[in-house]
């Protein structure tokens, strides 16, 4: 579950008219009480937002996230004690930093590899009021600036989609349709997912290295999607006699 990537929107934010905003989730059906592991990006995994601005369904641009977990105290389960007010206090006793990699590709071969984000604090899981009472201000706290401009959140949150997750993968079965027929059933209301949060400027994600000019600009639409590695490992035992 740790490596599912589940939806990822691409918008431009009101609050930034010349930035891309990217917003990619995974981890999907999160109990919001689902302690006491609660839930984390895996160390081992290297999750990707993927842009590709000249048409050809092959990456140009990523953005490479990857994670440690520390712990402060190894003979506590406890994720944290009341009370939590700072993503770096003490009672917080397991949390998650991460590194923002933005890797340039031509023709699909890799060429420049820069880090814009390094050991960037994760927002954690909202435990409850008792543990974390201000919660709202230890997410924003979350909020972090990039080198070479825009700003990245990672963290939990609300997933935002609507399906009907059942009759989904009951072969398509759904009971009522969504949007303007109303009535449809959200079976993901109510369970959170990880979610990366991505502002950056234009000119970091066309294909000209520029901000769009108008909606018709040759470089005004890109594409993006969201993906997930782990390195594979393969083990082979074996000796005289072994079939």
């Amino acid at each position: 579950p740790a490596a599912d990537d589940t939806d990822v929107y691409a918008f431009t934010a009101d609050d930034a008219r010349d930035s891309i905003t990217i917003v990619g989730n995974w981890i999907p059906l999160q109990d919001p009480a689902g302690g006491p592991n609660f839930y984390n990006f895996d160390p081992k995994a290297r999750y990707y937002v993927n842009v590709d601005n000249t048409g050809d369904g092959v990456y140009d641009v990523r953005y490479r996230f990857q994670f440690r977990t520390l712990i402060r105290n190894r003979n506590s389960f406890a994720v944290a004690i009341p009370e939590v007010t700072s993503l770096d206090d003490p009672q917080l006793n397991q949390r998650q930093v991460y590194t923002v990699y933005r890797e340039e590709y031509r023709r699909g071969r890799l060429r420049r590899t820069t880090v814009v984000g390094r050991n960037l604090p994760a927002v954690p899981s909202n435990i409850g009021p008792k543990t974390m009472p201000a919660y709202e201000a230890l997410s924003s706290e979350g909020v972090r600036d990039l080198r070479r401009g825009g700003k990245v959140w990672v963290g939990q949150a609300d997933d935002p989609f609507f399906v009907d997750l059942g009759a989904t993968f009951d072969s398509i079965n759904l009971r009522r349709g969504v949007g303007n027929e109303g009535g449809g059933k959200d079976d993901v209301a109510g369970y959170n997912v990880s979610s990366i949060a991505l502002q950056v400027p234009e000119a970091e994600v066309t294909r000209d290295g520029r901000p769009v000019g108008s909606a018709d600009a040759r470089n005004a639409v890109v594409g993006v999607w969201t993906s997930t590695d782990r390195r594979r490992l393969q083990v082979t035992t074996g000796g005289r006699g072994d079939r």
